[in-house]
């Protein structure tokens, strides 16, 4: 039975797994437009290139679709395990090298913001990138999880496959190196005191 799809807003990630689980396309696809931006957005920060993130997406979505039957709807969190595996993939794409970086092709004008406030902003954007790149890959990925996506630390601590303690730390010296990192930027982004 196919769910309406009107009524996916109230419906957990799991309860739309196990429905896809059970033969609803139509609950993969709100589930996919549910969790695409933040396996992205979470494969870009760590990798720092779109076409890279773009691949590790469509795989974590692609192994969520195939454990989709093995499912056990209460033990975890989609979105928990979903990190988990964008983050291994993420690990095994750092350690084979980049694809060609996209990124190069200039995005589309913002009607929004003049042009220097759209060079400001992505040169902030790129500055914020340039120093989690920097970070060494375990910080990174915690303060990735923590402070871009929201998560707290006993779910990145469960994603990242260690102790709490452990997580704290690592977020609080990769927190503490961005920082000394952006901070000796601060001019050239922007950041002006007074």
């Amino acid at each position: 039975m196919n769910m309406p799809r009107d009524s996916f807003e109230d419906v957990t990630d799991d309860a739309l797994l196990v429905a896809y689980a059970n033969g609803d396309p139509v609950a993969a696809q709100a589930l996919t437009q549910r969790l695409t931006p933040k396996v992205f957005g979470h494969a870009y920060r760590l990798l720092g290139n779109r076409a890279d993130a773009e691949d590790i997406t469509q795989e974590a979505l692609i192994r969520l679709w195939k454990f989709a039957p093995e499912w056990r709807q209460g033990e975890a969190k989609v979105s928990t395990w979903l990190y988990k595996v964008v983050a291994n993939l993420c690990t095994d794409r750092l350690r084979r090298g980049h694809s060609v970086d996209l990124d190069s092709v200039p995005d589309p004008e913002d009607t929004a913001l003049s042009a220097a406030e759209q060079m400001q902003q992505r040169a902030r954007l790129d500055g914020l990138q340039q120093g989690l790149n920097a970070l060494p890959e375990r910080q990174r990925q915690a303060v990735v999880l923590r402070h871009i996506e929201g998560l707290s630390n006993p779910e990145i601590a469960e994603i990242m496959g260690a102790g709490v303690e452990a997580i704290e730390s690592l977020t609080a010296r990769g927190k503490r190196t961005l920082a000394k990192i952006l901070a000796e930027r601060k001019d050239e982004l922007g950041y002006t005191d007074g």
